[in-house]
């Protein structure tokens, strides 16, 4: 190995010890803005590296070289674009977009390696190809499906026909059956085969899946994006790539398990699909009964000004509303009258993970107050007001009662408050399709409006209650 091969291989390690940096800082809200700019160093680095070792061995001419820095240019600003305009509520399609990107890109490389040494092409070759266009590919196909299901453009309650199941183990089948065949005699035309029934396959995997499932499946498909690009590093032998996909998708499918238990569905059974249509109601063992009760902006900021204790409960309502600096003003407020306030985060609020902590680190929420279910569970019913804001099958009571939608799932302990103020526009249904029987509940009060609206007039009446 001459000394400029060990130089770049020691600087691929420095690039993946960022990535890994990046990483653990990111467990922690407080310091994974500094993990987001180690993982940037180490991807700067890893670009750098990479377009020296391409440069020293002289394989691409100067029309390669146009073409791969105008690509970057216009991939670069299309994604700084998307970064800094998107709303919090299409975040979510973002992802998975990028998530299609990664998937899509990962098996180009594989192809595109295949194509030019089909030649010589050996068996271990031919099995990290195949693996690399497989996974590439359904995520690519999935990931469209994915986000035009969050983006209303496809139909977000779970599509299915007769036969489906049928079709998707016949894709499958005959993936990994031409795929063995490709094994034993590499043929590229062969290998187009492979890929567009692995392009079917994301698709009619996806289909059946229903809204409340989304987050989960776009966590699913990040972990495939990284297993995708960690097969492209093996294919073209590059390190870095081989250590940044094993890290996303070692991290995606950690997250994935964590998210699917908190919504205490098996990941096999998501996959399968048919559950969160969001659009009719699910037949369900009877709950409790009662009138919805509703309340004013005053009576409710009456209820805050003089409480002791507050827990605020964010849903997918005040991402939509993006309501997320009112509902902070509202916290600072009473926090200012002596009202201990903090917010309780259920893994699955929202459309993806993570999507409230975003939503409100995005208004400056001090992080101490970011409180996760588990934690702040045992603290609602010493708590005043619960104050729930468009968060609806996370806060469901019929998730403790069998035969509903959600039975099982791991719920905020809301109705356990001596007082519910929740915020809604209407008494529609969550994804799971079912009534919240926490509306219905004694001791809760409706407050029908849009959250940014409802919040600034909370806001305003509490400031002339204390001031």
């Amino acid at each position: 190995m001459s000394t400029f091969d060990w130089v770049t291989q020691l600087i691929y390690v420095l690039a993946a010890s960022c990535f890994v940096l990046g990483l653990h800082l990111m467990n922690n809200p407080a310091t994974a803005r500094r993990g987001n700019q180690a993982s940037t160093i180490g991807m700067i680095i890893a670009v750098a590296t990479t377009l020296a070792i391409i440069a020293h061995a002289g394989a691409i001419s100067v029309t390669g070289w146009i073409v791969m820095f105008a690509g970057a240019l216009i991939g670069s600003g299309a994604g700084l674009y998307s970064a800094r305009n998107v709303q919090m509520t299409a975040m979510p399609q973002l992802v998975s977009m990028f998530n299609a990107v990664g998937g899509g890109a990962a098996a180009l490389v594989a192809i595109s390696d295949y194509v030019r040494a089909s030649a010589s092409v050996s068996a271990t070759t031919s099995v990290t190809t195949l693996l690399d266009v497989i996974i590439g590919a359904v995520t690519f196909s999935g990931s469209i499906i994915a986000a035009g299901k969050l983006q209303g453009v496809i139909n977000s309650a779970p599509v299915t026909f007769p036969g489906a199941r049928v079709v998707n183990l016949g894709l499958a089948a005959v993936g990994l059956g031409v795929g063995c065949y490709l094994i034993a005699a590499p043929n590229a035309a062969v290998l187009m085969v492979v890929l567009l029934a692995a392009l079917a396959f994301g698709v009619s995997m996806v289909m059946p899946i229903g809204g409340a499932d989304m987050p989960v499946v776009i966590s699913l498909l990040n972990a495939f994006t990284g297993t995708a690009v960690a097969m492209a590093g093996f294919v073209i032998g590059n390190w870095a790539l081989i250590i940044a996909g094993a890290l996303v998708g070692a991290s995606g499918s950690i997250l994935t398990k964590l998210m699917a238990d908190a919504m205490n569905r098996s990941i096999g059974n998501i996959i399968v699909g048919g559950f969160g249509t969001g659009d009719s109601a699910v037949a369900a063992v009877a709950g409790p009964g009662g009138n919805v009760q509703a309340i004013a902006a005053d009576d409710a900021a009456i209820q805050l000004a003089y409480a002791s204790k507050v827990i605020i409960v964010p849903g997918y309502g005040l991402a939509a509303a993006q309501a997320q600096h009112e509902v902070a003003a509202l916290a600072d407020v009473l926090e200012s009258h002596g009202v201990e306030v903090s917010y309780a985060i259920h893994p699955v609020a929202g459309r993806m993970p993570g999507h409230m902590n975003v939503l409100l680190a995005e208004a400056n929420v001090p992080y101490p107050q970011l409180r996760e279910m588990d934690d702040i569970n045992p603290e609602f019913a010493r708590t005043d007001v619960a104050l729930v804001i468009g968060a609806n099958d996370v806060t469901n009571p019929a998730a403790r009662r069998p035969g509903t939608a959600i039975s099982g799932m791991p719920i905020l302990n809301v109705d356990q408050a001596k007082s519910i103020i929740v915020i809604k526009r209407s008494m529609g249904h969550g994804y799971a399709g079912i009534d919240n029987e926490l509306y219905v509940d004694p001791k809760t009060r409706m407050y029908f409006a849009d959250a940014k609206a409802a919040l600034a007039d909370l806001t305003s009446a509490v400031k002339t209650l204390v001031g």
